[in-house]
């Protein structure tokens, strides 16, 4: 690890809402180093030989061919990319798994399912929560493909309630074995998996166990499955309802502790959230990509549709929301891979080290999955639209890639759920002390009762304003989020549609940060000239959320208080998202349009 890992003052999770973060300090997608680009380009290269020319046999339920190209990427060490060494992975940080992640990803939903099930809460809760003996017998046959896995969390009548779940453990007479027996909905990769994470309840435990459960068909050993499911998209991802009745397996297959098993899928589905964001991302560069070439050739009114401002505004948009999604992503998964190096250097064990930086950054994780998998339903939509007639066939890919966007807002946890959880995460370290929310939340509200500065910043620096607008953001969600903490205490929880508004603008808060500290860096290295679109695709972002915020706030502040508190927290709310130099909207997205058609393609 390098000493500069080691020095630096490393924000926690959450703490970018009360701490200042320098754009020297963040990781970009430029900053990749030769070993990561050479991995980026084996996956693309796969990718486009492997999977994007057989988008139609994906549509068309080819299961075989899904676990057809997941063996050929675990003979590329794709499966094993984060799996140490010792265990017959790469051995490689985590912005290599991110990377991995996002582009073996974007040309069908039903991959990107199949490699993110398998290699995050398929494999992780053994690499993770295993014991020594457990992790030498399972995770080399799953880094390496030799077994695919499961993960049997979901029950028809537990869902986002994971810890209501039916599935009963019962111990043998003899205590060397547990027989499980219920049912399981939604199992990705069942079809072909060999290897289950089960999550089953001992007796009346409080909460849930886990279980590793080997499946054999030539002795099934009490598991059936159900029909593949007929979903709306991600046609070849193998998804079933798995039956166990009575499955007997030794004792020493229960992962962790007798009533872990809750914990164990949270922290799970913590990882698996940030990976999903990661899996967004390609789709969205290819989504564009292919937008642009079709923009570009279609000639209506005698014009290539490209030259239209309607269209522009589209394509500017799209890459716009890719852009920063990029950013956040590999800010949040290099803040990961150092508190790992930390951890290690302390002298953790791995699996410790990666459990505890998982949770550390669990709102950032909580963040990206909704944040991106929006994104990406919106870039899907408007690629459609560019197609007219032609986005609603079959035969173009946007109605398919549409199609498996969708999913993506509900599974690792619904969009609703990782709302609630953000801001319900950040409160509770606020509680422990871990981040200072009451300090800062007291200034504003001093600051609200204060007489406001009549004195014009100086902003001609580049990002000098966006930087001091992110700033005041940050005000507005410790304005809202610390008077609702202060009328309803520990009831917040209760008042869920105050929490989705305060998760709003905490999310975009920390996208807007990503991209505008993503572009000050390289615009700092690289040129500012050089940068120019890029420049444009940081302020257009930050632009939509600050109108986002402000509703989104107004909302919140006129749903709970009123009076004078109203007032003044409605003045406030004028304060904090007020730009002195409003940006030329229009003029952006025609800058970042006319790049993307000049290039033929997504450039950035």
């Amino acid at each position: 690890m390098s000493t500069d890992t080691e020095k630096k003052d490393m924000l926690r999770g959450g703490q970018f809402l009360v701490k200042e973060t320098k754009s020297e300090d963040i990781f970009t997608p430029e900053d990749l180093n030769e070993e990561q680009k050479m991995m980026k380009d084996s996956v693309k290269e796969f990718v486009d030989r492997e999977i994007w020319p057989k988008k139609e046999e994906f549509e068309k339920k080819n299961y075989a061919l899904t676990e057809e190209v997941m063996n050929k990427a675990a003979e590329l060490g794709f499966l094993g990319v984060g799996v140490p060494e010792e265990y017959d992975g790469l051995g490689m940080g985590f912005v290599s798994t991110m990377l991995v992640c996002d582009y073996i990803s974007g040309a069908t939903g039903s991959i990107a399912t199949a490699f993110g099930a398998h290699t995050g809460i398929g494999t992780l809760p053994i690499l993770l929560y295993g014991n020594e003996e457990q992790k030498k017998k399972y995770v080399p046959k799953l880094a390496t493909g030799e077994w695919f896995g499961a993960y049997c969390l979901t029950e028809p009548g537990a869902g986002s309630d994971a810890n209501s779940g039916k599935t009963k453990a019962v111990l043998s007479e003899d205590g060397r074995s547990y027989k499980i027996s219920g049912q399981k909905m939604w199992i990705s990769n069942a079809g072909f998996a060999s290897v289950f994470i089960v999550f089953a309840r001992i007796e009346d435990d409080k909460n849930i166990t886990g279980f590793i459960v080997e499946y054999d068909k030539e002795n099934p050993n009490g598991i059936t499955f159900g029909e593949e499911e007929k979903k709306l998209g991600i046609h070849s991802s193998s998804t079933r309802q798995v039956f166990f009745d009575e499955t007997e397996i030794p004792v020493e297959n229960m992962l962790s502790e007798r009533g872990n098993g809750f914990k164990i899928a949270m922290n799970a589905l913590n990882v698996g959230r940030i990976k999903l964001a990661a899996a967004t991302l390609d789709a969205q560069r290819r989504v564009t990509d292919v937008a642009v070439k079709y923009a570009n050739d279609r000639v209506q009114f005698k014009t290539p549709i490209a030259k239209f401002g309607a269209i522009k505004s589209k394509l500017a948009e799209m890459a716009a929301s890719a852009y920063v999604g990029e950013a956040a992503n590999y800010r949040a998964a290099k803040n990961i891979e150092d508190r790992i190096n930390i951890r290690l250097e302390e002298g953790k064990s791995h699996a410790e080290a990666e459990l505890k930086s998982f949770e550390e950054y669990a709102i950032e994780c909580s963040i990206l999955k909704v944040a991106c998998s929006e994104d990406v339903q919106n870039c899907t939509d408007e690629g459609i639209q560019i197609f007219g007639g032609m986005g609603f066939s079959a035969d173009t890919p946007m109605e398919s890639a549409w199609r498996d966007a969708r999913i993506a807002r509900i599974y690792e946890g619904t969009n609703e759920i990782n709302r609630m959880l953000a801001v319900g995460m950040l409160v509770k370290k606020a509680m422990k002390g871990h981040v200072d929310l009451l300090g800062p939340a007291t200034k504003v509200a001093d600051e609200l009762t204060g007489i406001p500065s009549m004195e014009k910043p100086d902003y001609s620096e580049l990002f000098s304003e966006e930087k001091a607008m992110i700033g005041k953001l940050k005000k507005v969600f410790l304005m809202v989020a610390g008077s609702a903490v202060q009328k309803f205490g520990p009831d917040l929880e209760e008042h869920q549609q105050l929490l989705l508004a305060a998760a709003d603008i905490l999310i975009e808060i920390y996208m807007a940060e990503s991209g505008i500290l993503r572009t000050e860096k390289n615009a700092k290295r690289f040129g500012a000239e050089s940068q120019k679109e890029q420049i444009a695709m940081a302020k257009l972002y930050l632009y939509h959320a600050v109108d986002l915020i402000n509703t989104k706030a107004k909302e919140g502040i006129i749903s709970f208080a009123d009076g004078d508190e109203q007032r003044m927290m409605l003045m406030g709310l004028k304060r904090f998202t007020k730009y002195q130099n409003q940006p030329n909207i229009i003029e952006l997205r025609n800058v970042i349009a006319e790049k993307l058609t000049s290039e033929n393609k997504y450039c950035f």
